[in-house]
């Protein structure tokens, strides 16, 4: 999508008049437009609307449970990254630093890093703390689904235990034993969307009305339910998103004045590291 970009001002140089002539008195500033101001030209009711808010959701780097294929879910801290997922979050670091930079140059630079509080996800948003010079902040409500009763096992473990659960809970008919459903991931996660925008609309009223950046560090069922509940999907449908490890999604947060949301753009999902 090409955003519209406001223009450099060019400083103004005066030109020398003739002596005895009266300069003519300076034209009076031109207010700000909504040309200068709008960043996407396919929102609805641009003249209600404060900057645009790009939330960039970036998947942890992956994890011995990762590479084992094992359920891992809120219920316990752990596992932390594994060397190859250490190397991931770097990379992923590093792709965040370079938006509005070398790639995404009609995007915000990003400034400031939320991540769930599990031990891999707070790893992965120190990389990005440290590349970004920004700290952590933990936010609860972007933490993986708790799988409850089946926290470290496989997916074949799960259906000789439980039968044909794992496969109707992805399809979001029921939770995880002692877990959570995929629709319950989505409303946390959601919410910490709504209140984010309801903080940058907050801030371009108070008289800094511009585009601004977050990175949300978190989890592959967390992601993927908070871009189902953007695209208003039904919760049985969001198994189809898939973020790999370390993978970079892009939103762009269109709020009103009040700070509710008019619309929300899905720029990107799962953009692998390189």
């Amino acid at each position: 999508m090409s955003d519209a970009q406001v223009e450099p001002t060019v400083p103004h140089r005066p030109h020398r008049l003739p002596e005895g002539t009266d300069p003519e008195p300076e034209a009076p500033a031109e207010p700000p437009t909504l040309q200068t101001r709008v960043q996407s030209p396919f929102s609805p009711n641009e003249e209600d609307l404060v900057s645009p808010l790009t939330l960039v959701l970036v998947r942890h780097g992956v994890t011995e449970m990762t590479t084992s294929r094992r359920m891992s879910g809120s219920g316990v801290p752990g596992p932390a990254l594994s060397a190859p997922g250490r190397v991931q979050a770097a990379r992923a670091a590093d792709l965040v630093y370079g938006m509005g930079r070398r790639a995404w140059t009609q995007l915000p630079h990003v400034t400031r890093v939320l991540a769930s509080p599990m031990v891999r996800t707070q790893e992965t948003a120190a990389a990005v703390g440290r590349r970004i010079g920004a700290h952590v902040e933990t936010e609860e409500g972007l933490k993986e689904v708790d799988f409850g009763a089946w926290e470290g096992l496989t997916v074949a473990e799960i259906v000789e235990r439980d039968g044909e659960a794992i496969h109707r809970w992805r399809q979001a008919e029921l939770a995880a034993p002692e877990g959570e459903s995929i629709d319950q991931v989505g409303e946390r996660g959601y919410a910490v969307v709504r209140r984010l925008a309801q903080e940058h609309a907050a801030a371009c009223m108070a008289g800094r009305d511009l585009p601004r950046g977050i990175a949300l560090v978190s989890h592959a069922v967390a992601i993927k339910s908070i871009v189902g509940t953007v695209l208003g999907m039904d919760p049985s449908r969001w198994g189809a998103i898939w973020p790999s490890p370390a993978s970079t999604t892009v939103l762009q947060v269109r709020a009103r004045y009040d700070g509710s949301i008019a619309e929300t753009h899905v720029l990107a999902v799962g953009v692998p590291v390189e």
